[in-house]
């Protein structure tokens, strides 16, 4: 099932230009959190409030075929706005170079939380700077693969 509405780039510019290089060249360019060498996806969801489609890049944190979206923002005191997205409508697209895939999304708690924080962690070691910068605990959302 694609995802149907108007799509509105982001306001802040290097996830707007990310997102654009990205998709333009199926995750050749724009495959990195800029100034890292730490692959991303590129994430469609629909938007909590507006229901536009919106697009970010998310560090690619996979597991037999599952992908987690860990919403850090930088260990900021807030959640970054697609996380309330994904509450509000559980279902988004991700593209991980050329695929492109429907997907389930469930935020995470208890012990299935703390397995998957692990292995957040091992795939990119700064998401534990960043848990220690708040006093929020980060939510981390599983992404399933429709059938």
């Amino acid at each position: 099932m694609a995802l149907t509405g108007d799509y509105v780039p982001s306001a802040t510019e290097w996830v707007r230009n990310n997102v654009e290089e990205y998709e333009a060249s199926n995750g050749e360019r724009g495959g990195t959190l800029p100034g890292t060498d730490y692959p991303v996806v590129v994430i469609t969801s629909v938007g909590a409030k507006s229901g536009h489609l919106r697009k970010n890049p998310v560090m690619r944190v996979e597991r037999d075929g599952s992908y987690l979206a860990v919403a850090s923002k930088g260990g900021a005191p807030e959640d970054p706005e697609w996380a309330a997205n994904y509450r509000a409508h559980p279902v988004v697209e991700l593209q991980d170079k050329a695929e492109k895939h429907t997907y389930d999304v469930r935020e995470l708690s208890g012990d299935e939380r703390a397995e998957w924080w692990d292995h957040a962690v091992a795939t990119w070691p700064t998401y534990a700077e960043y848990a220690e910068k708040t006093d929020r605990e980060i939510p981390i959302f599983l992404l399933t693969r429709q059938a």
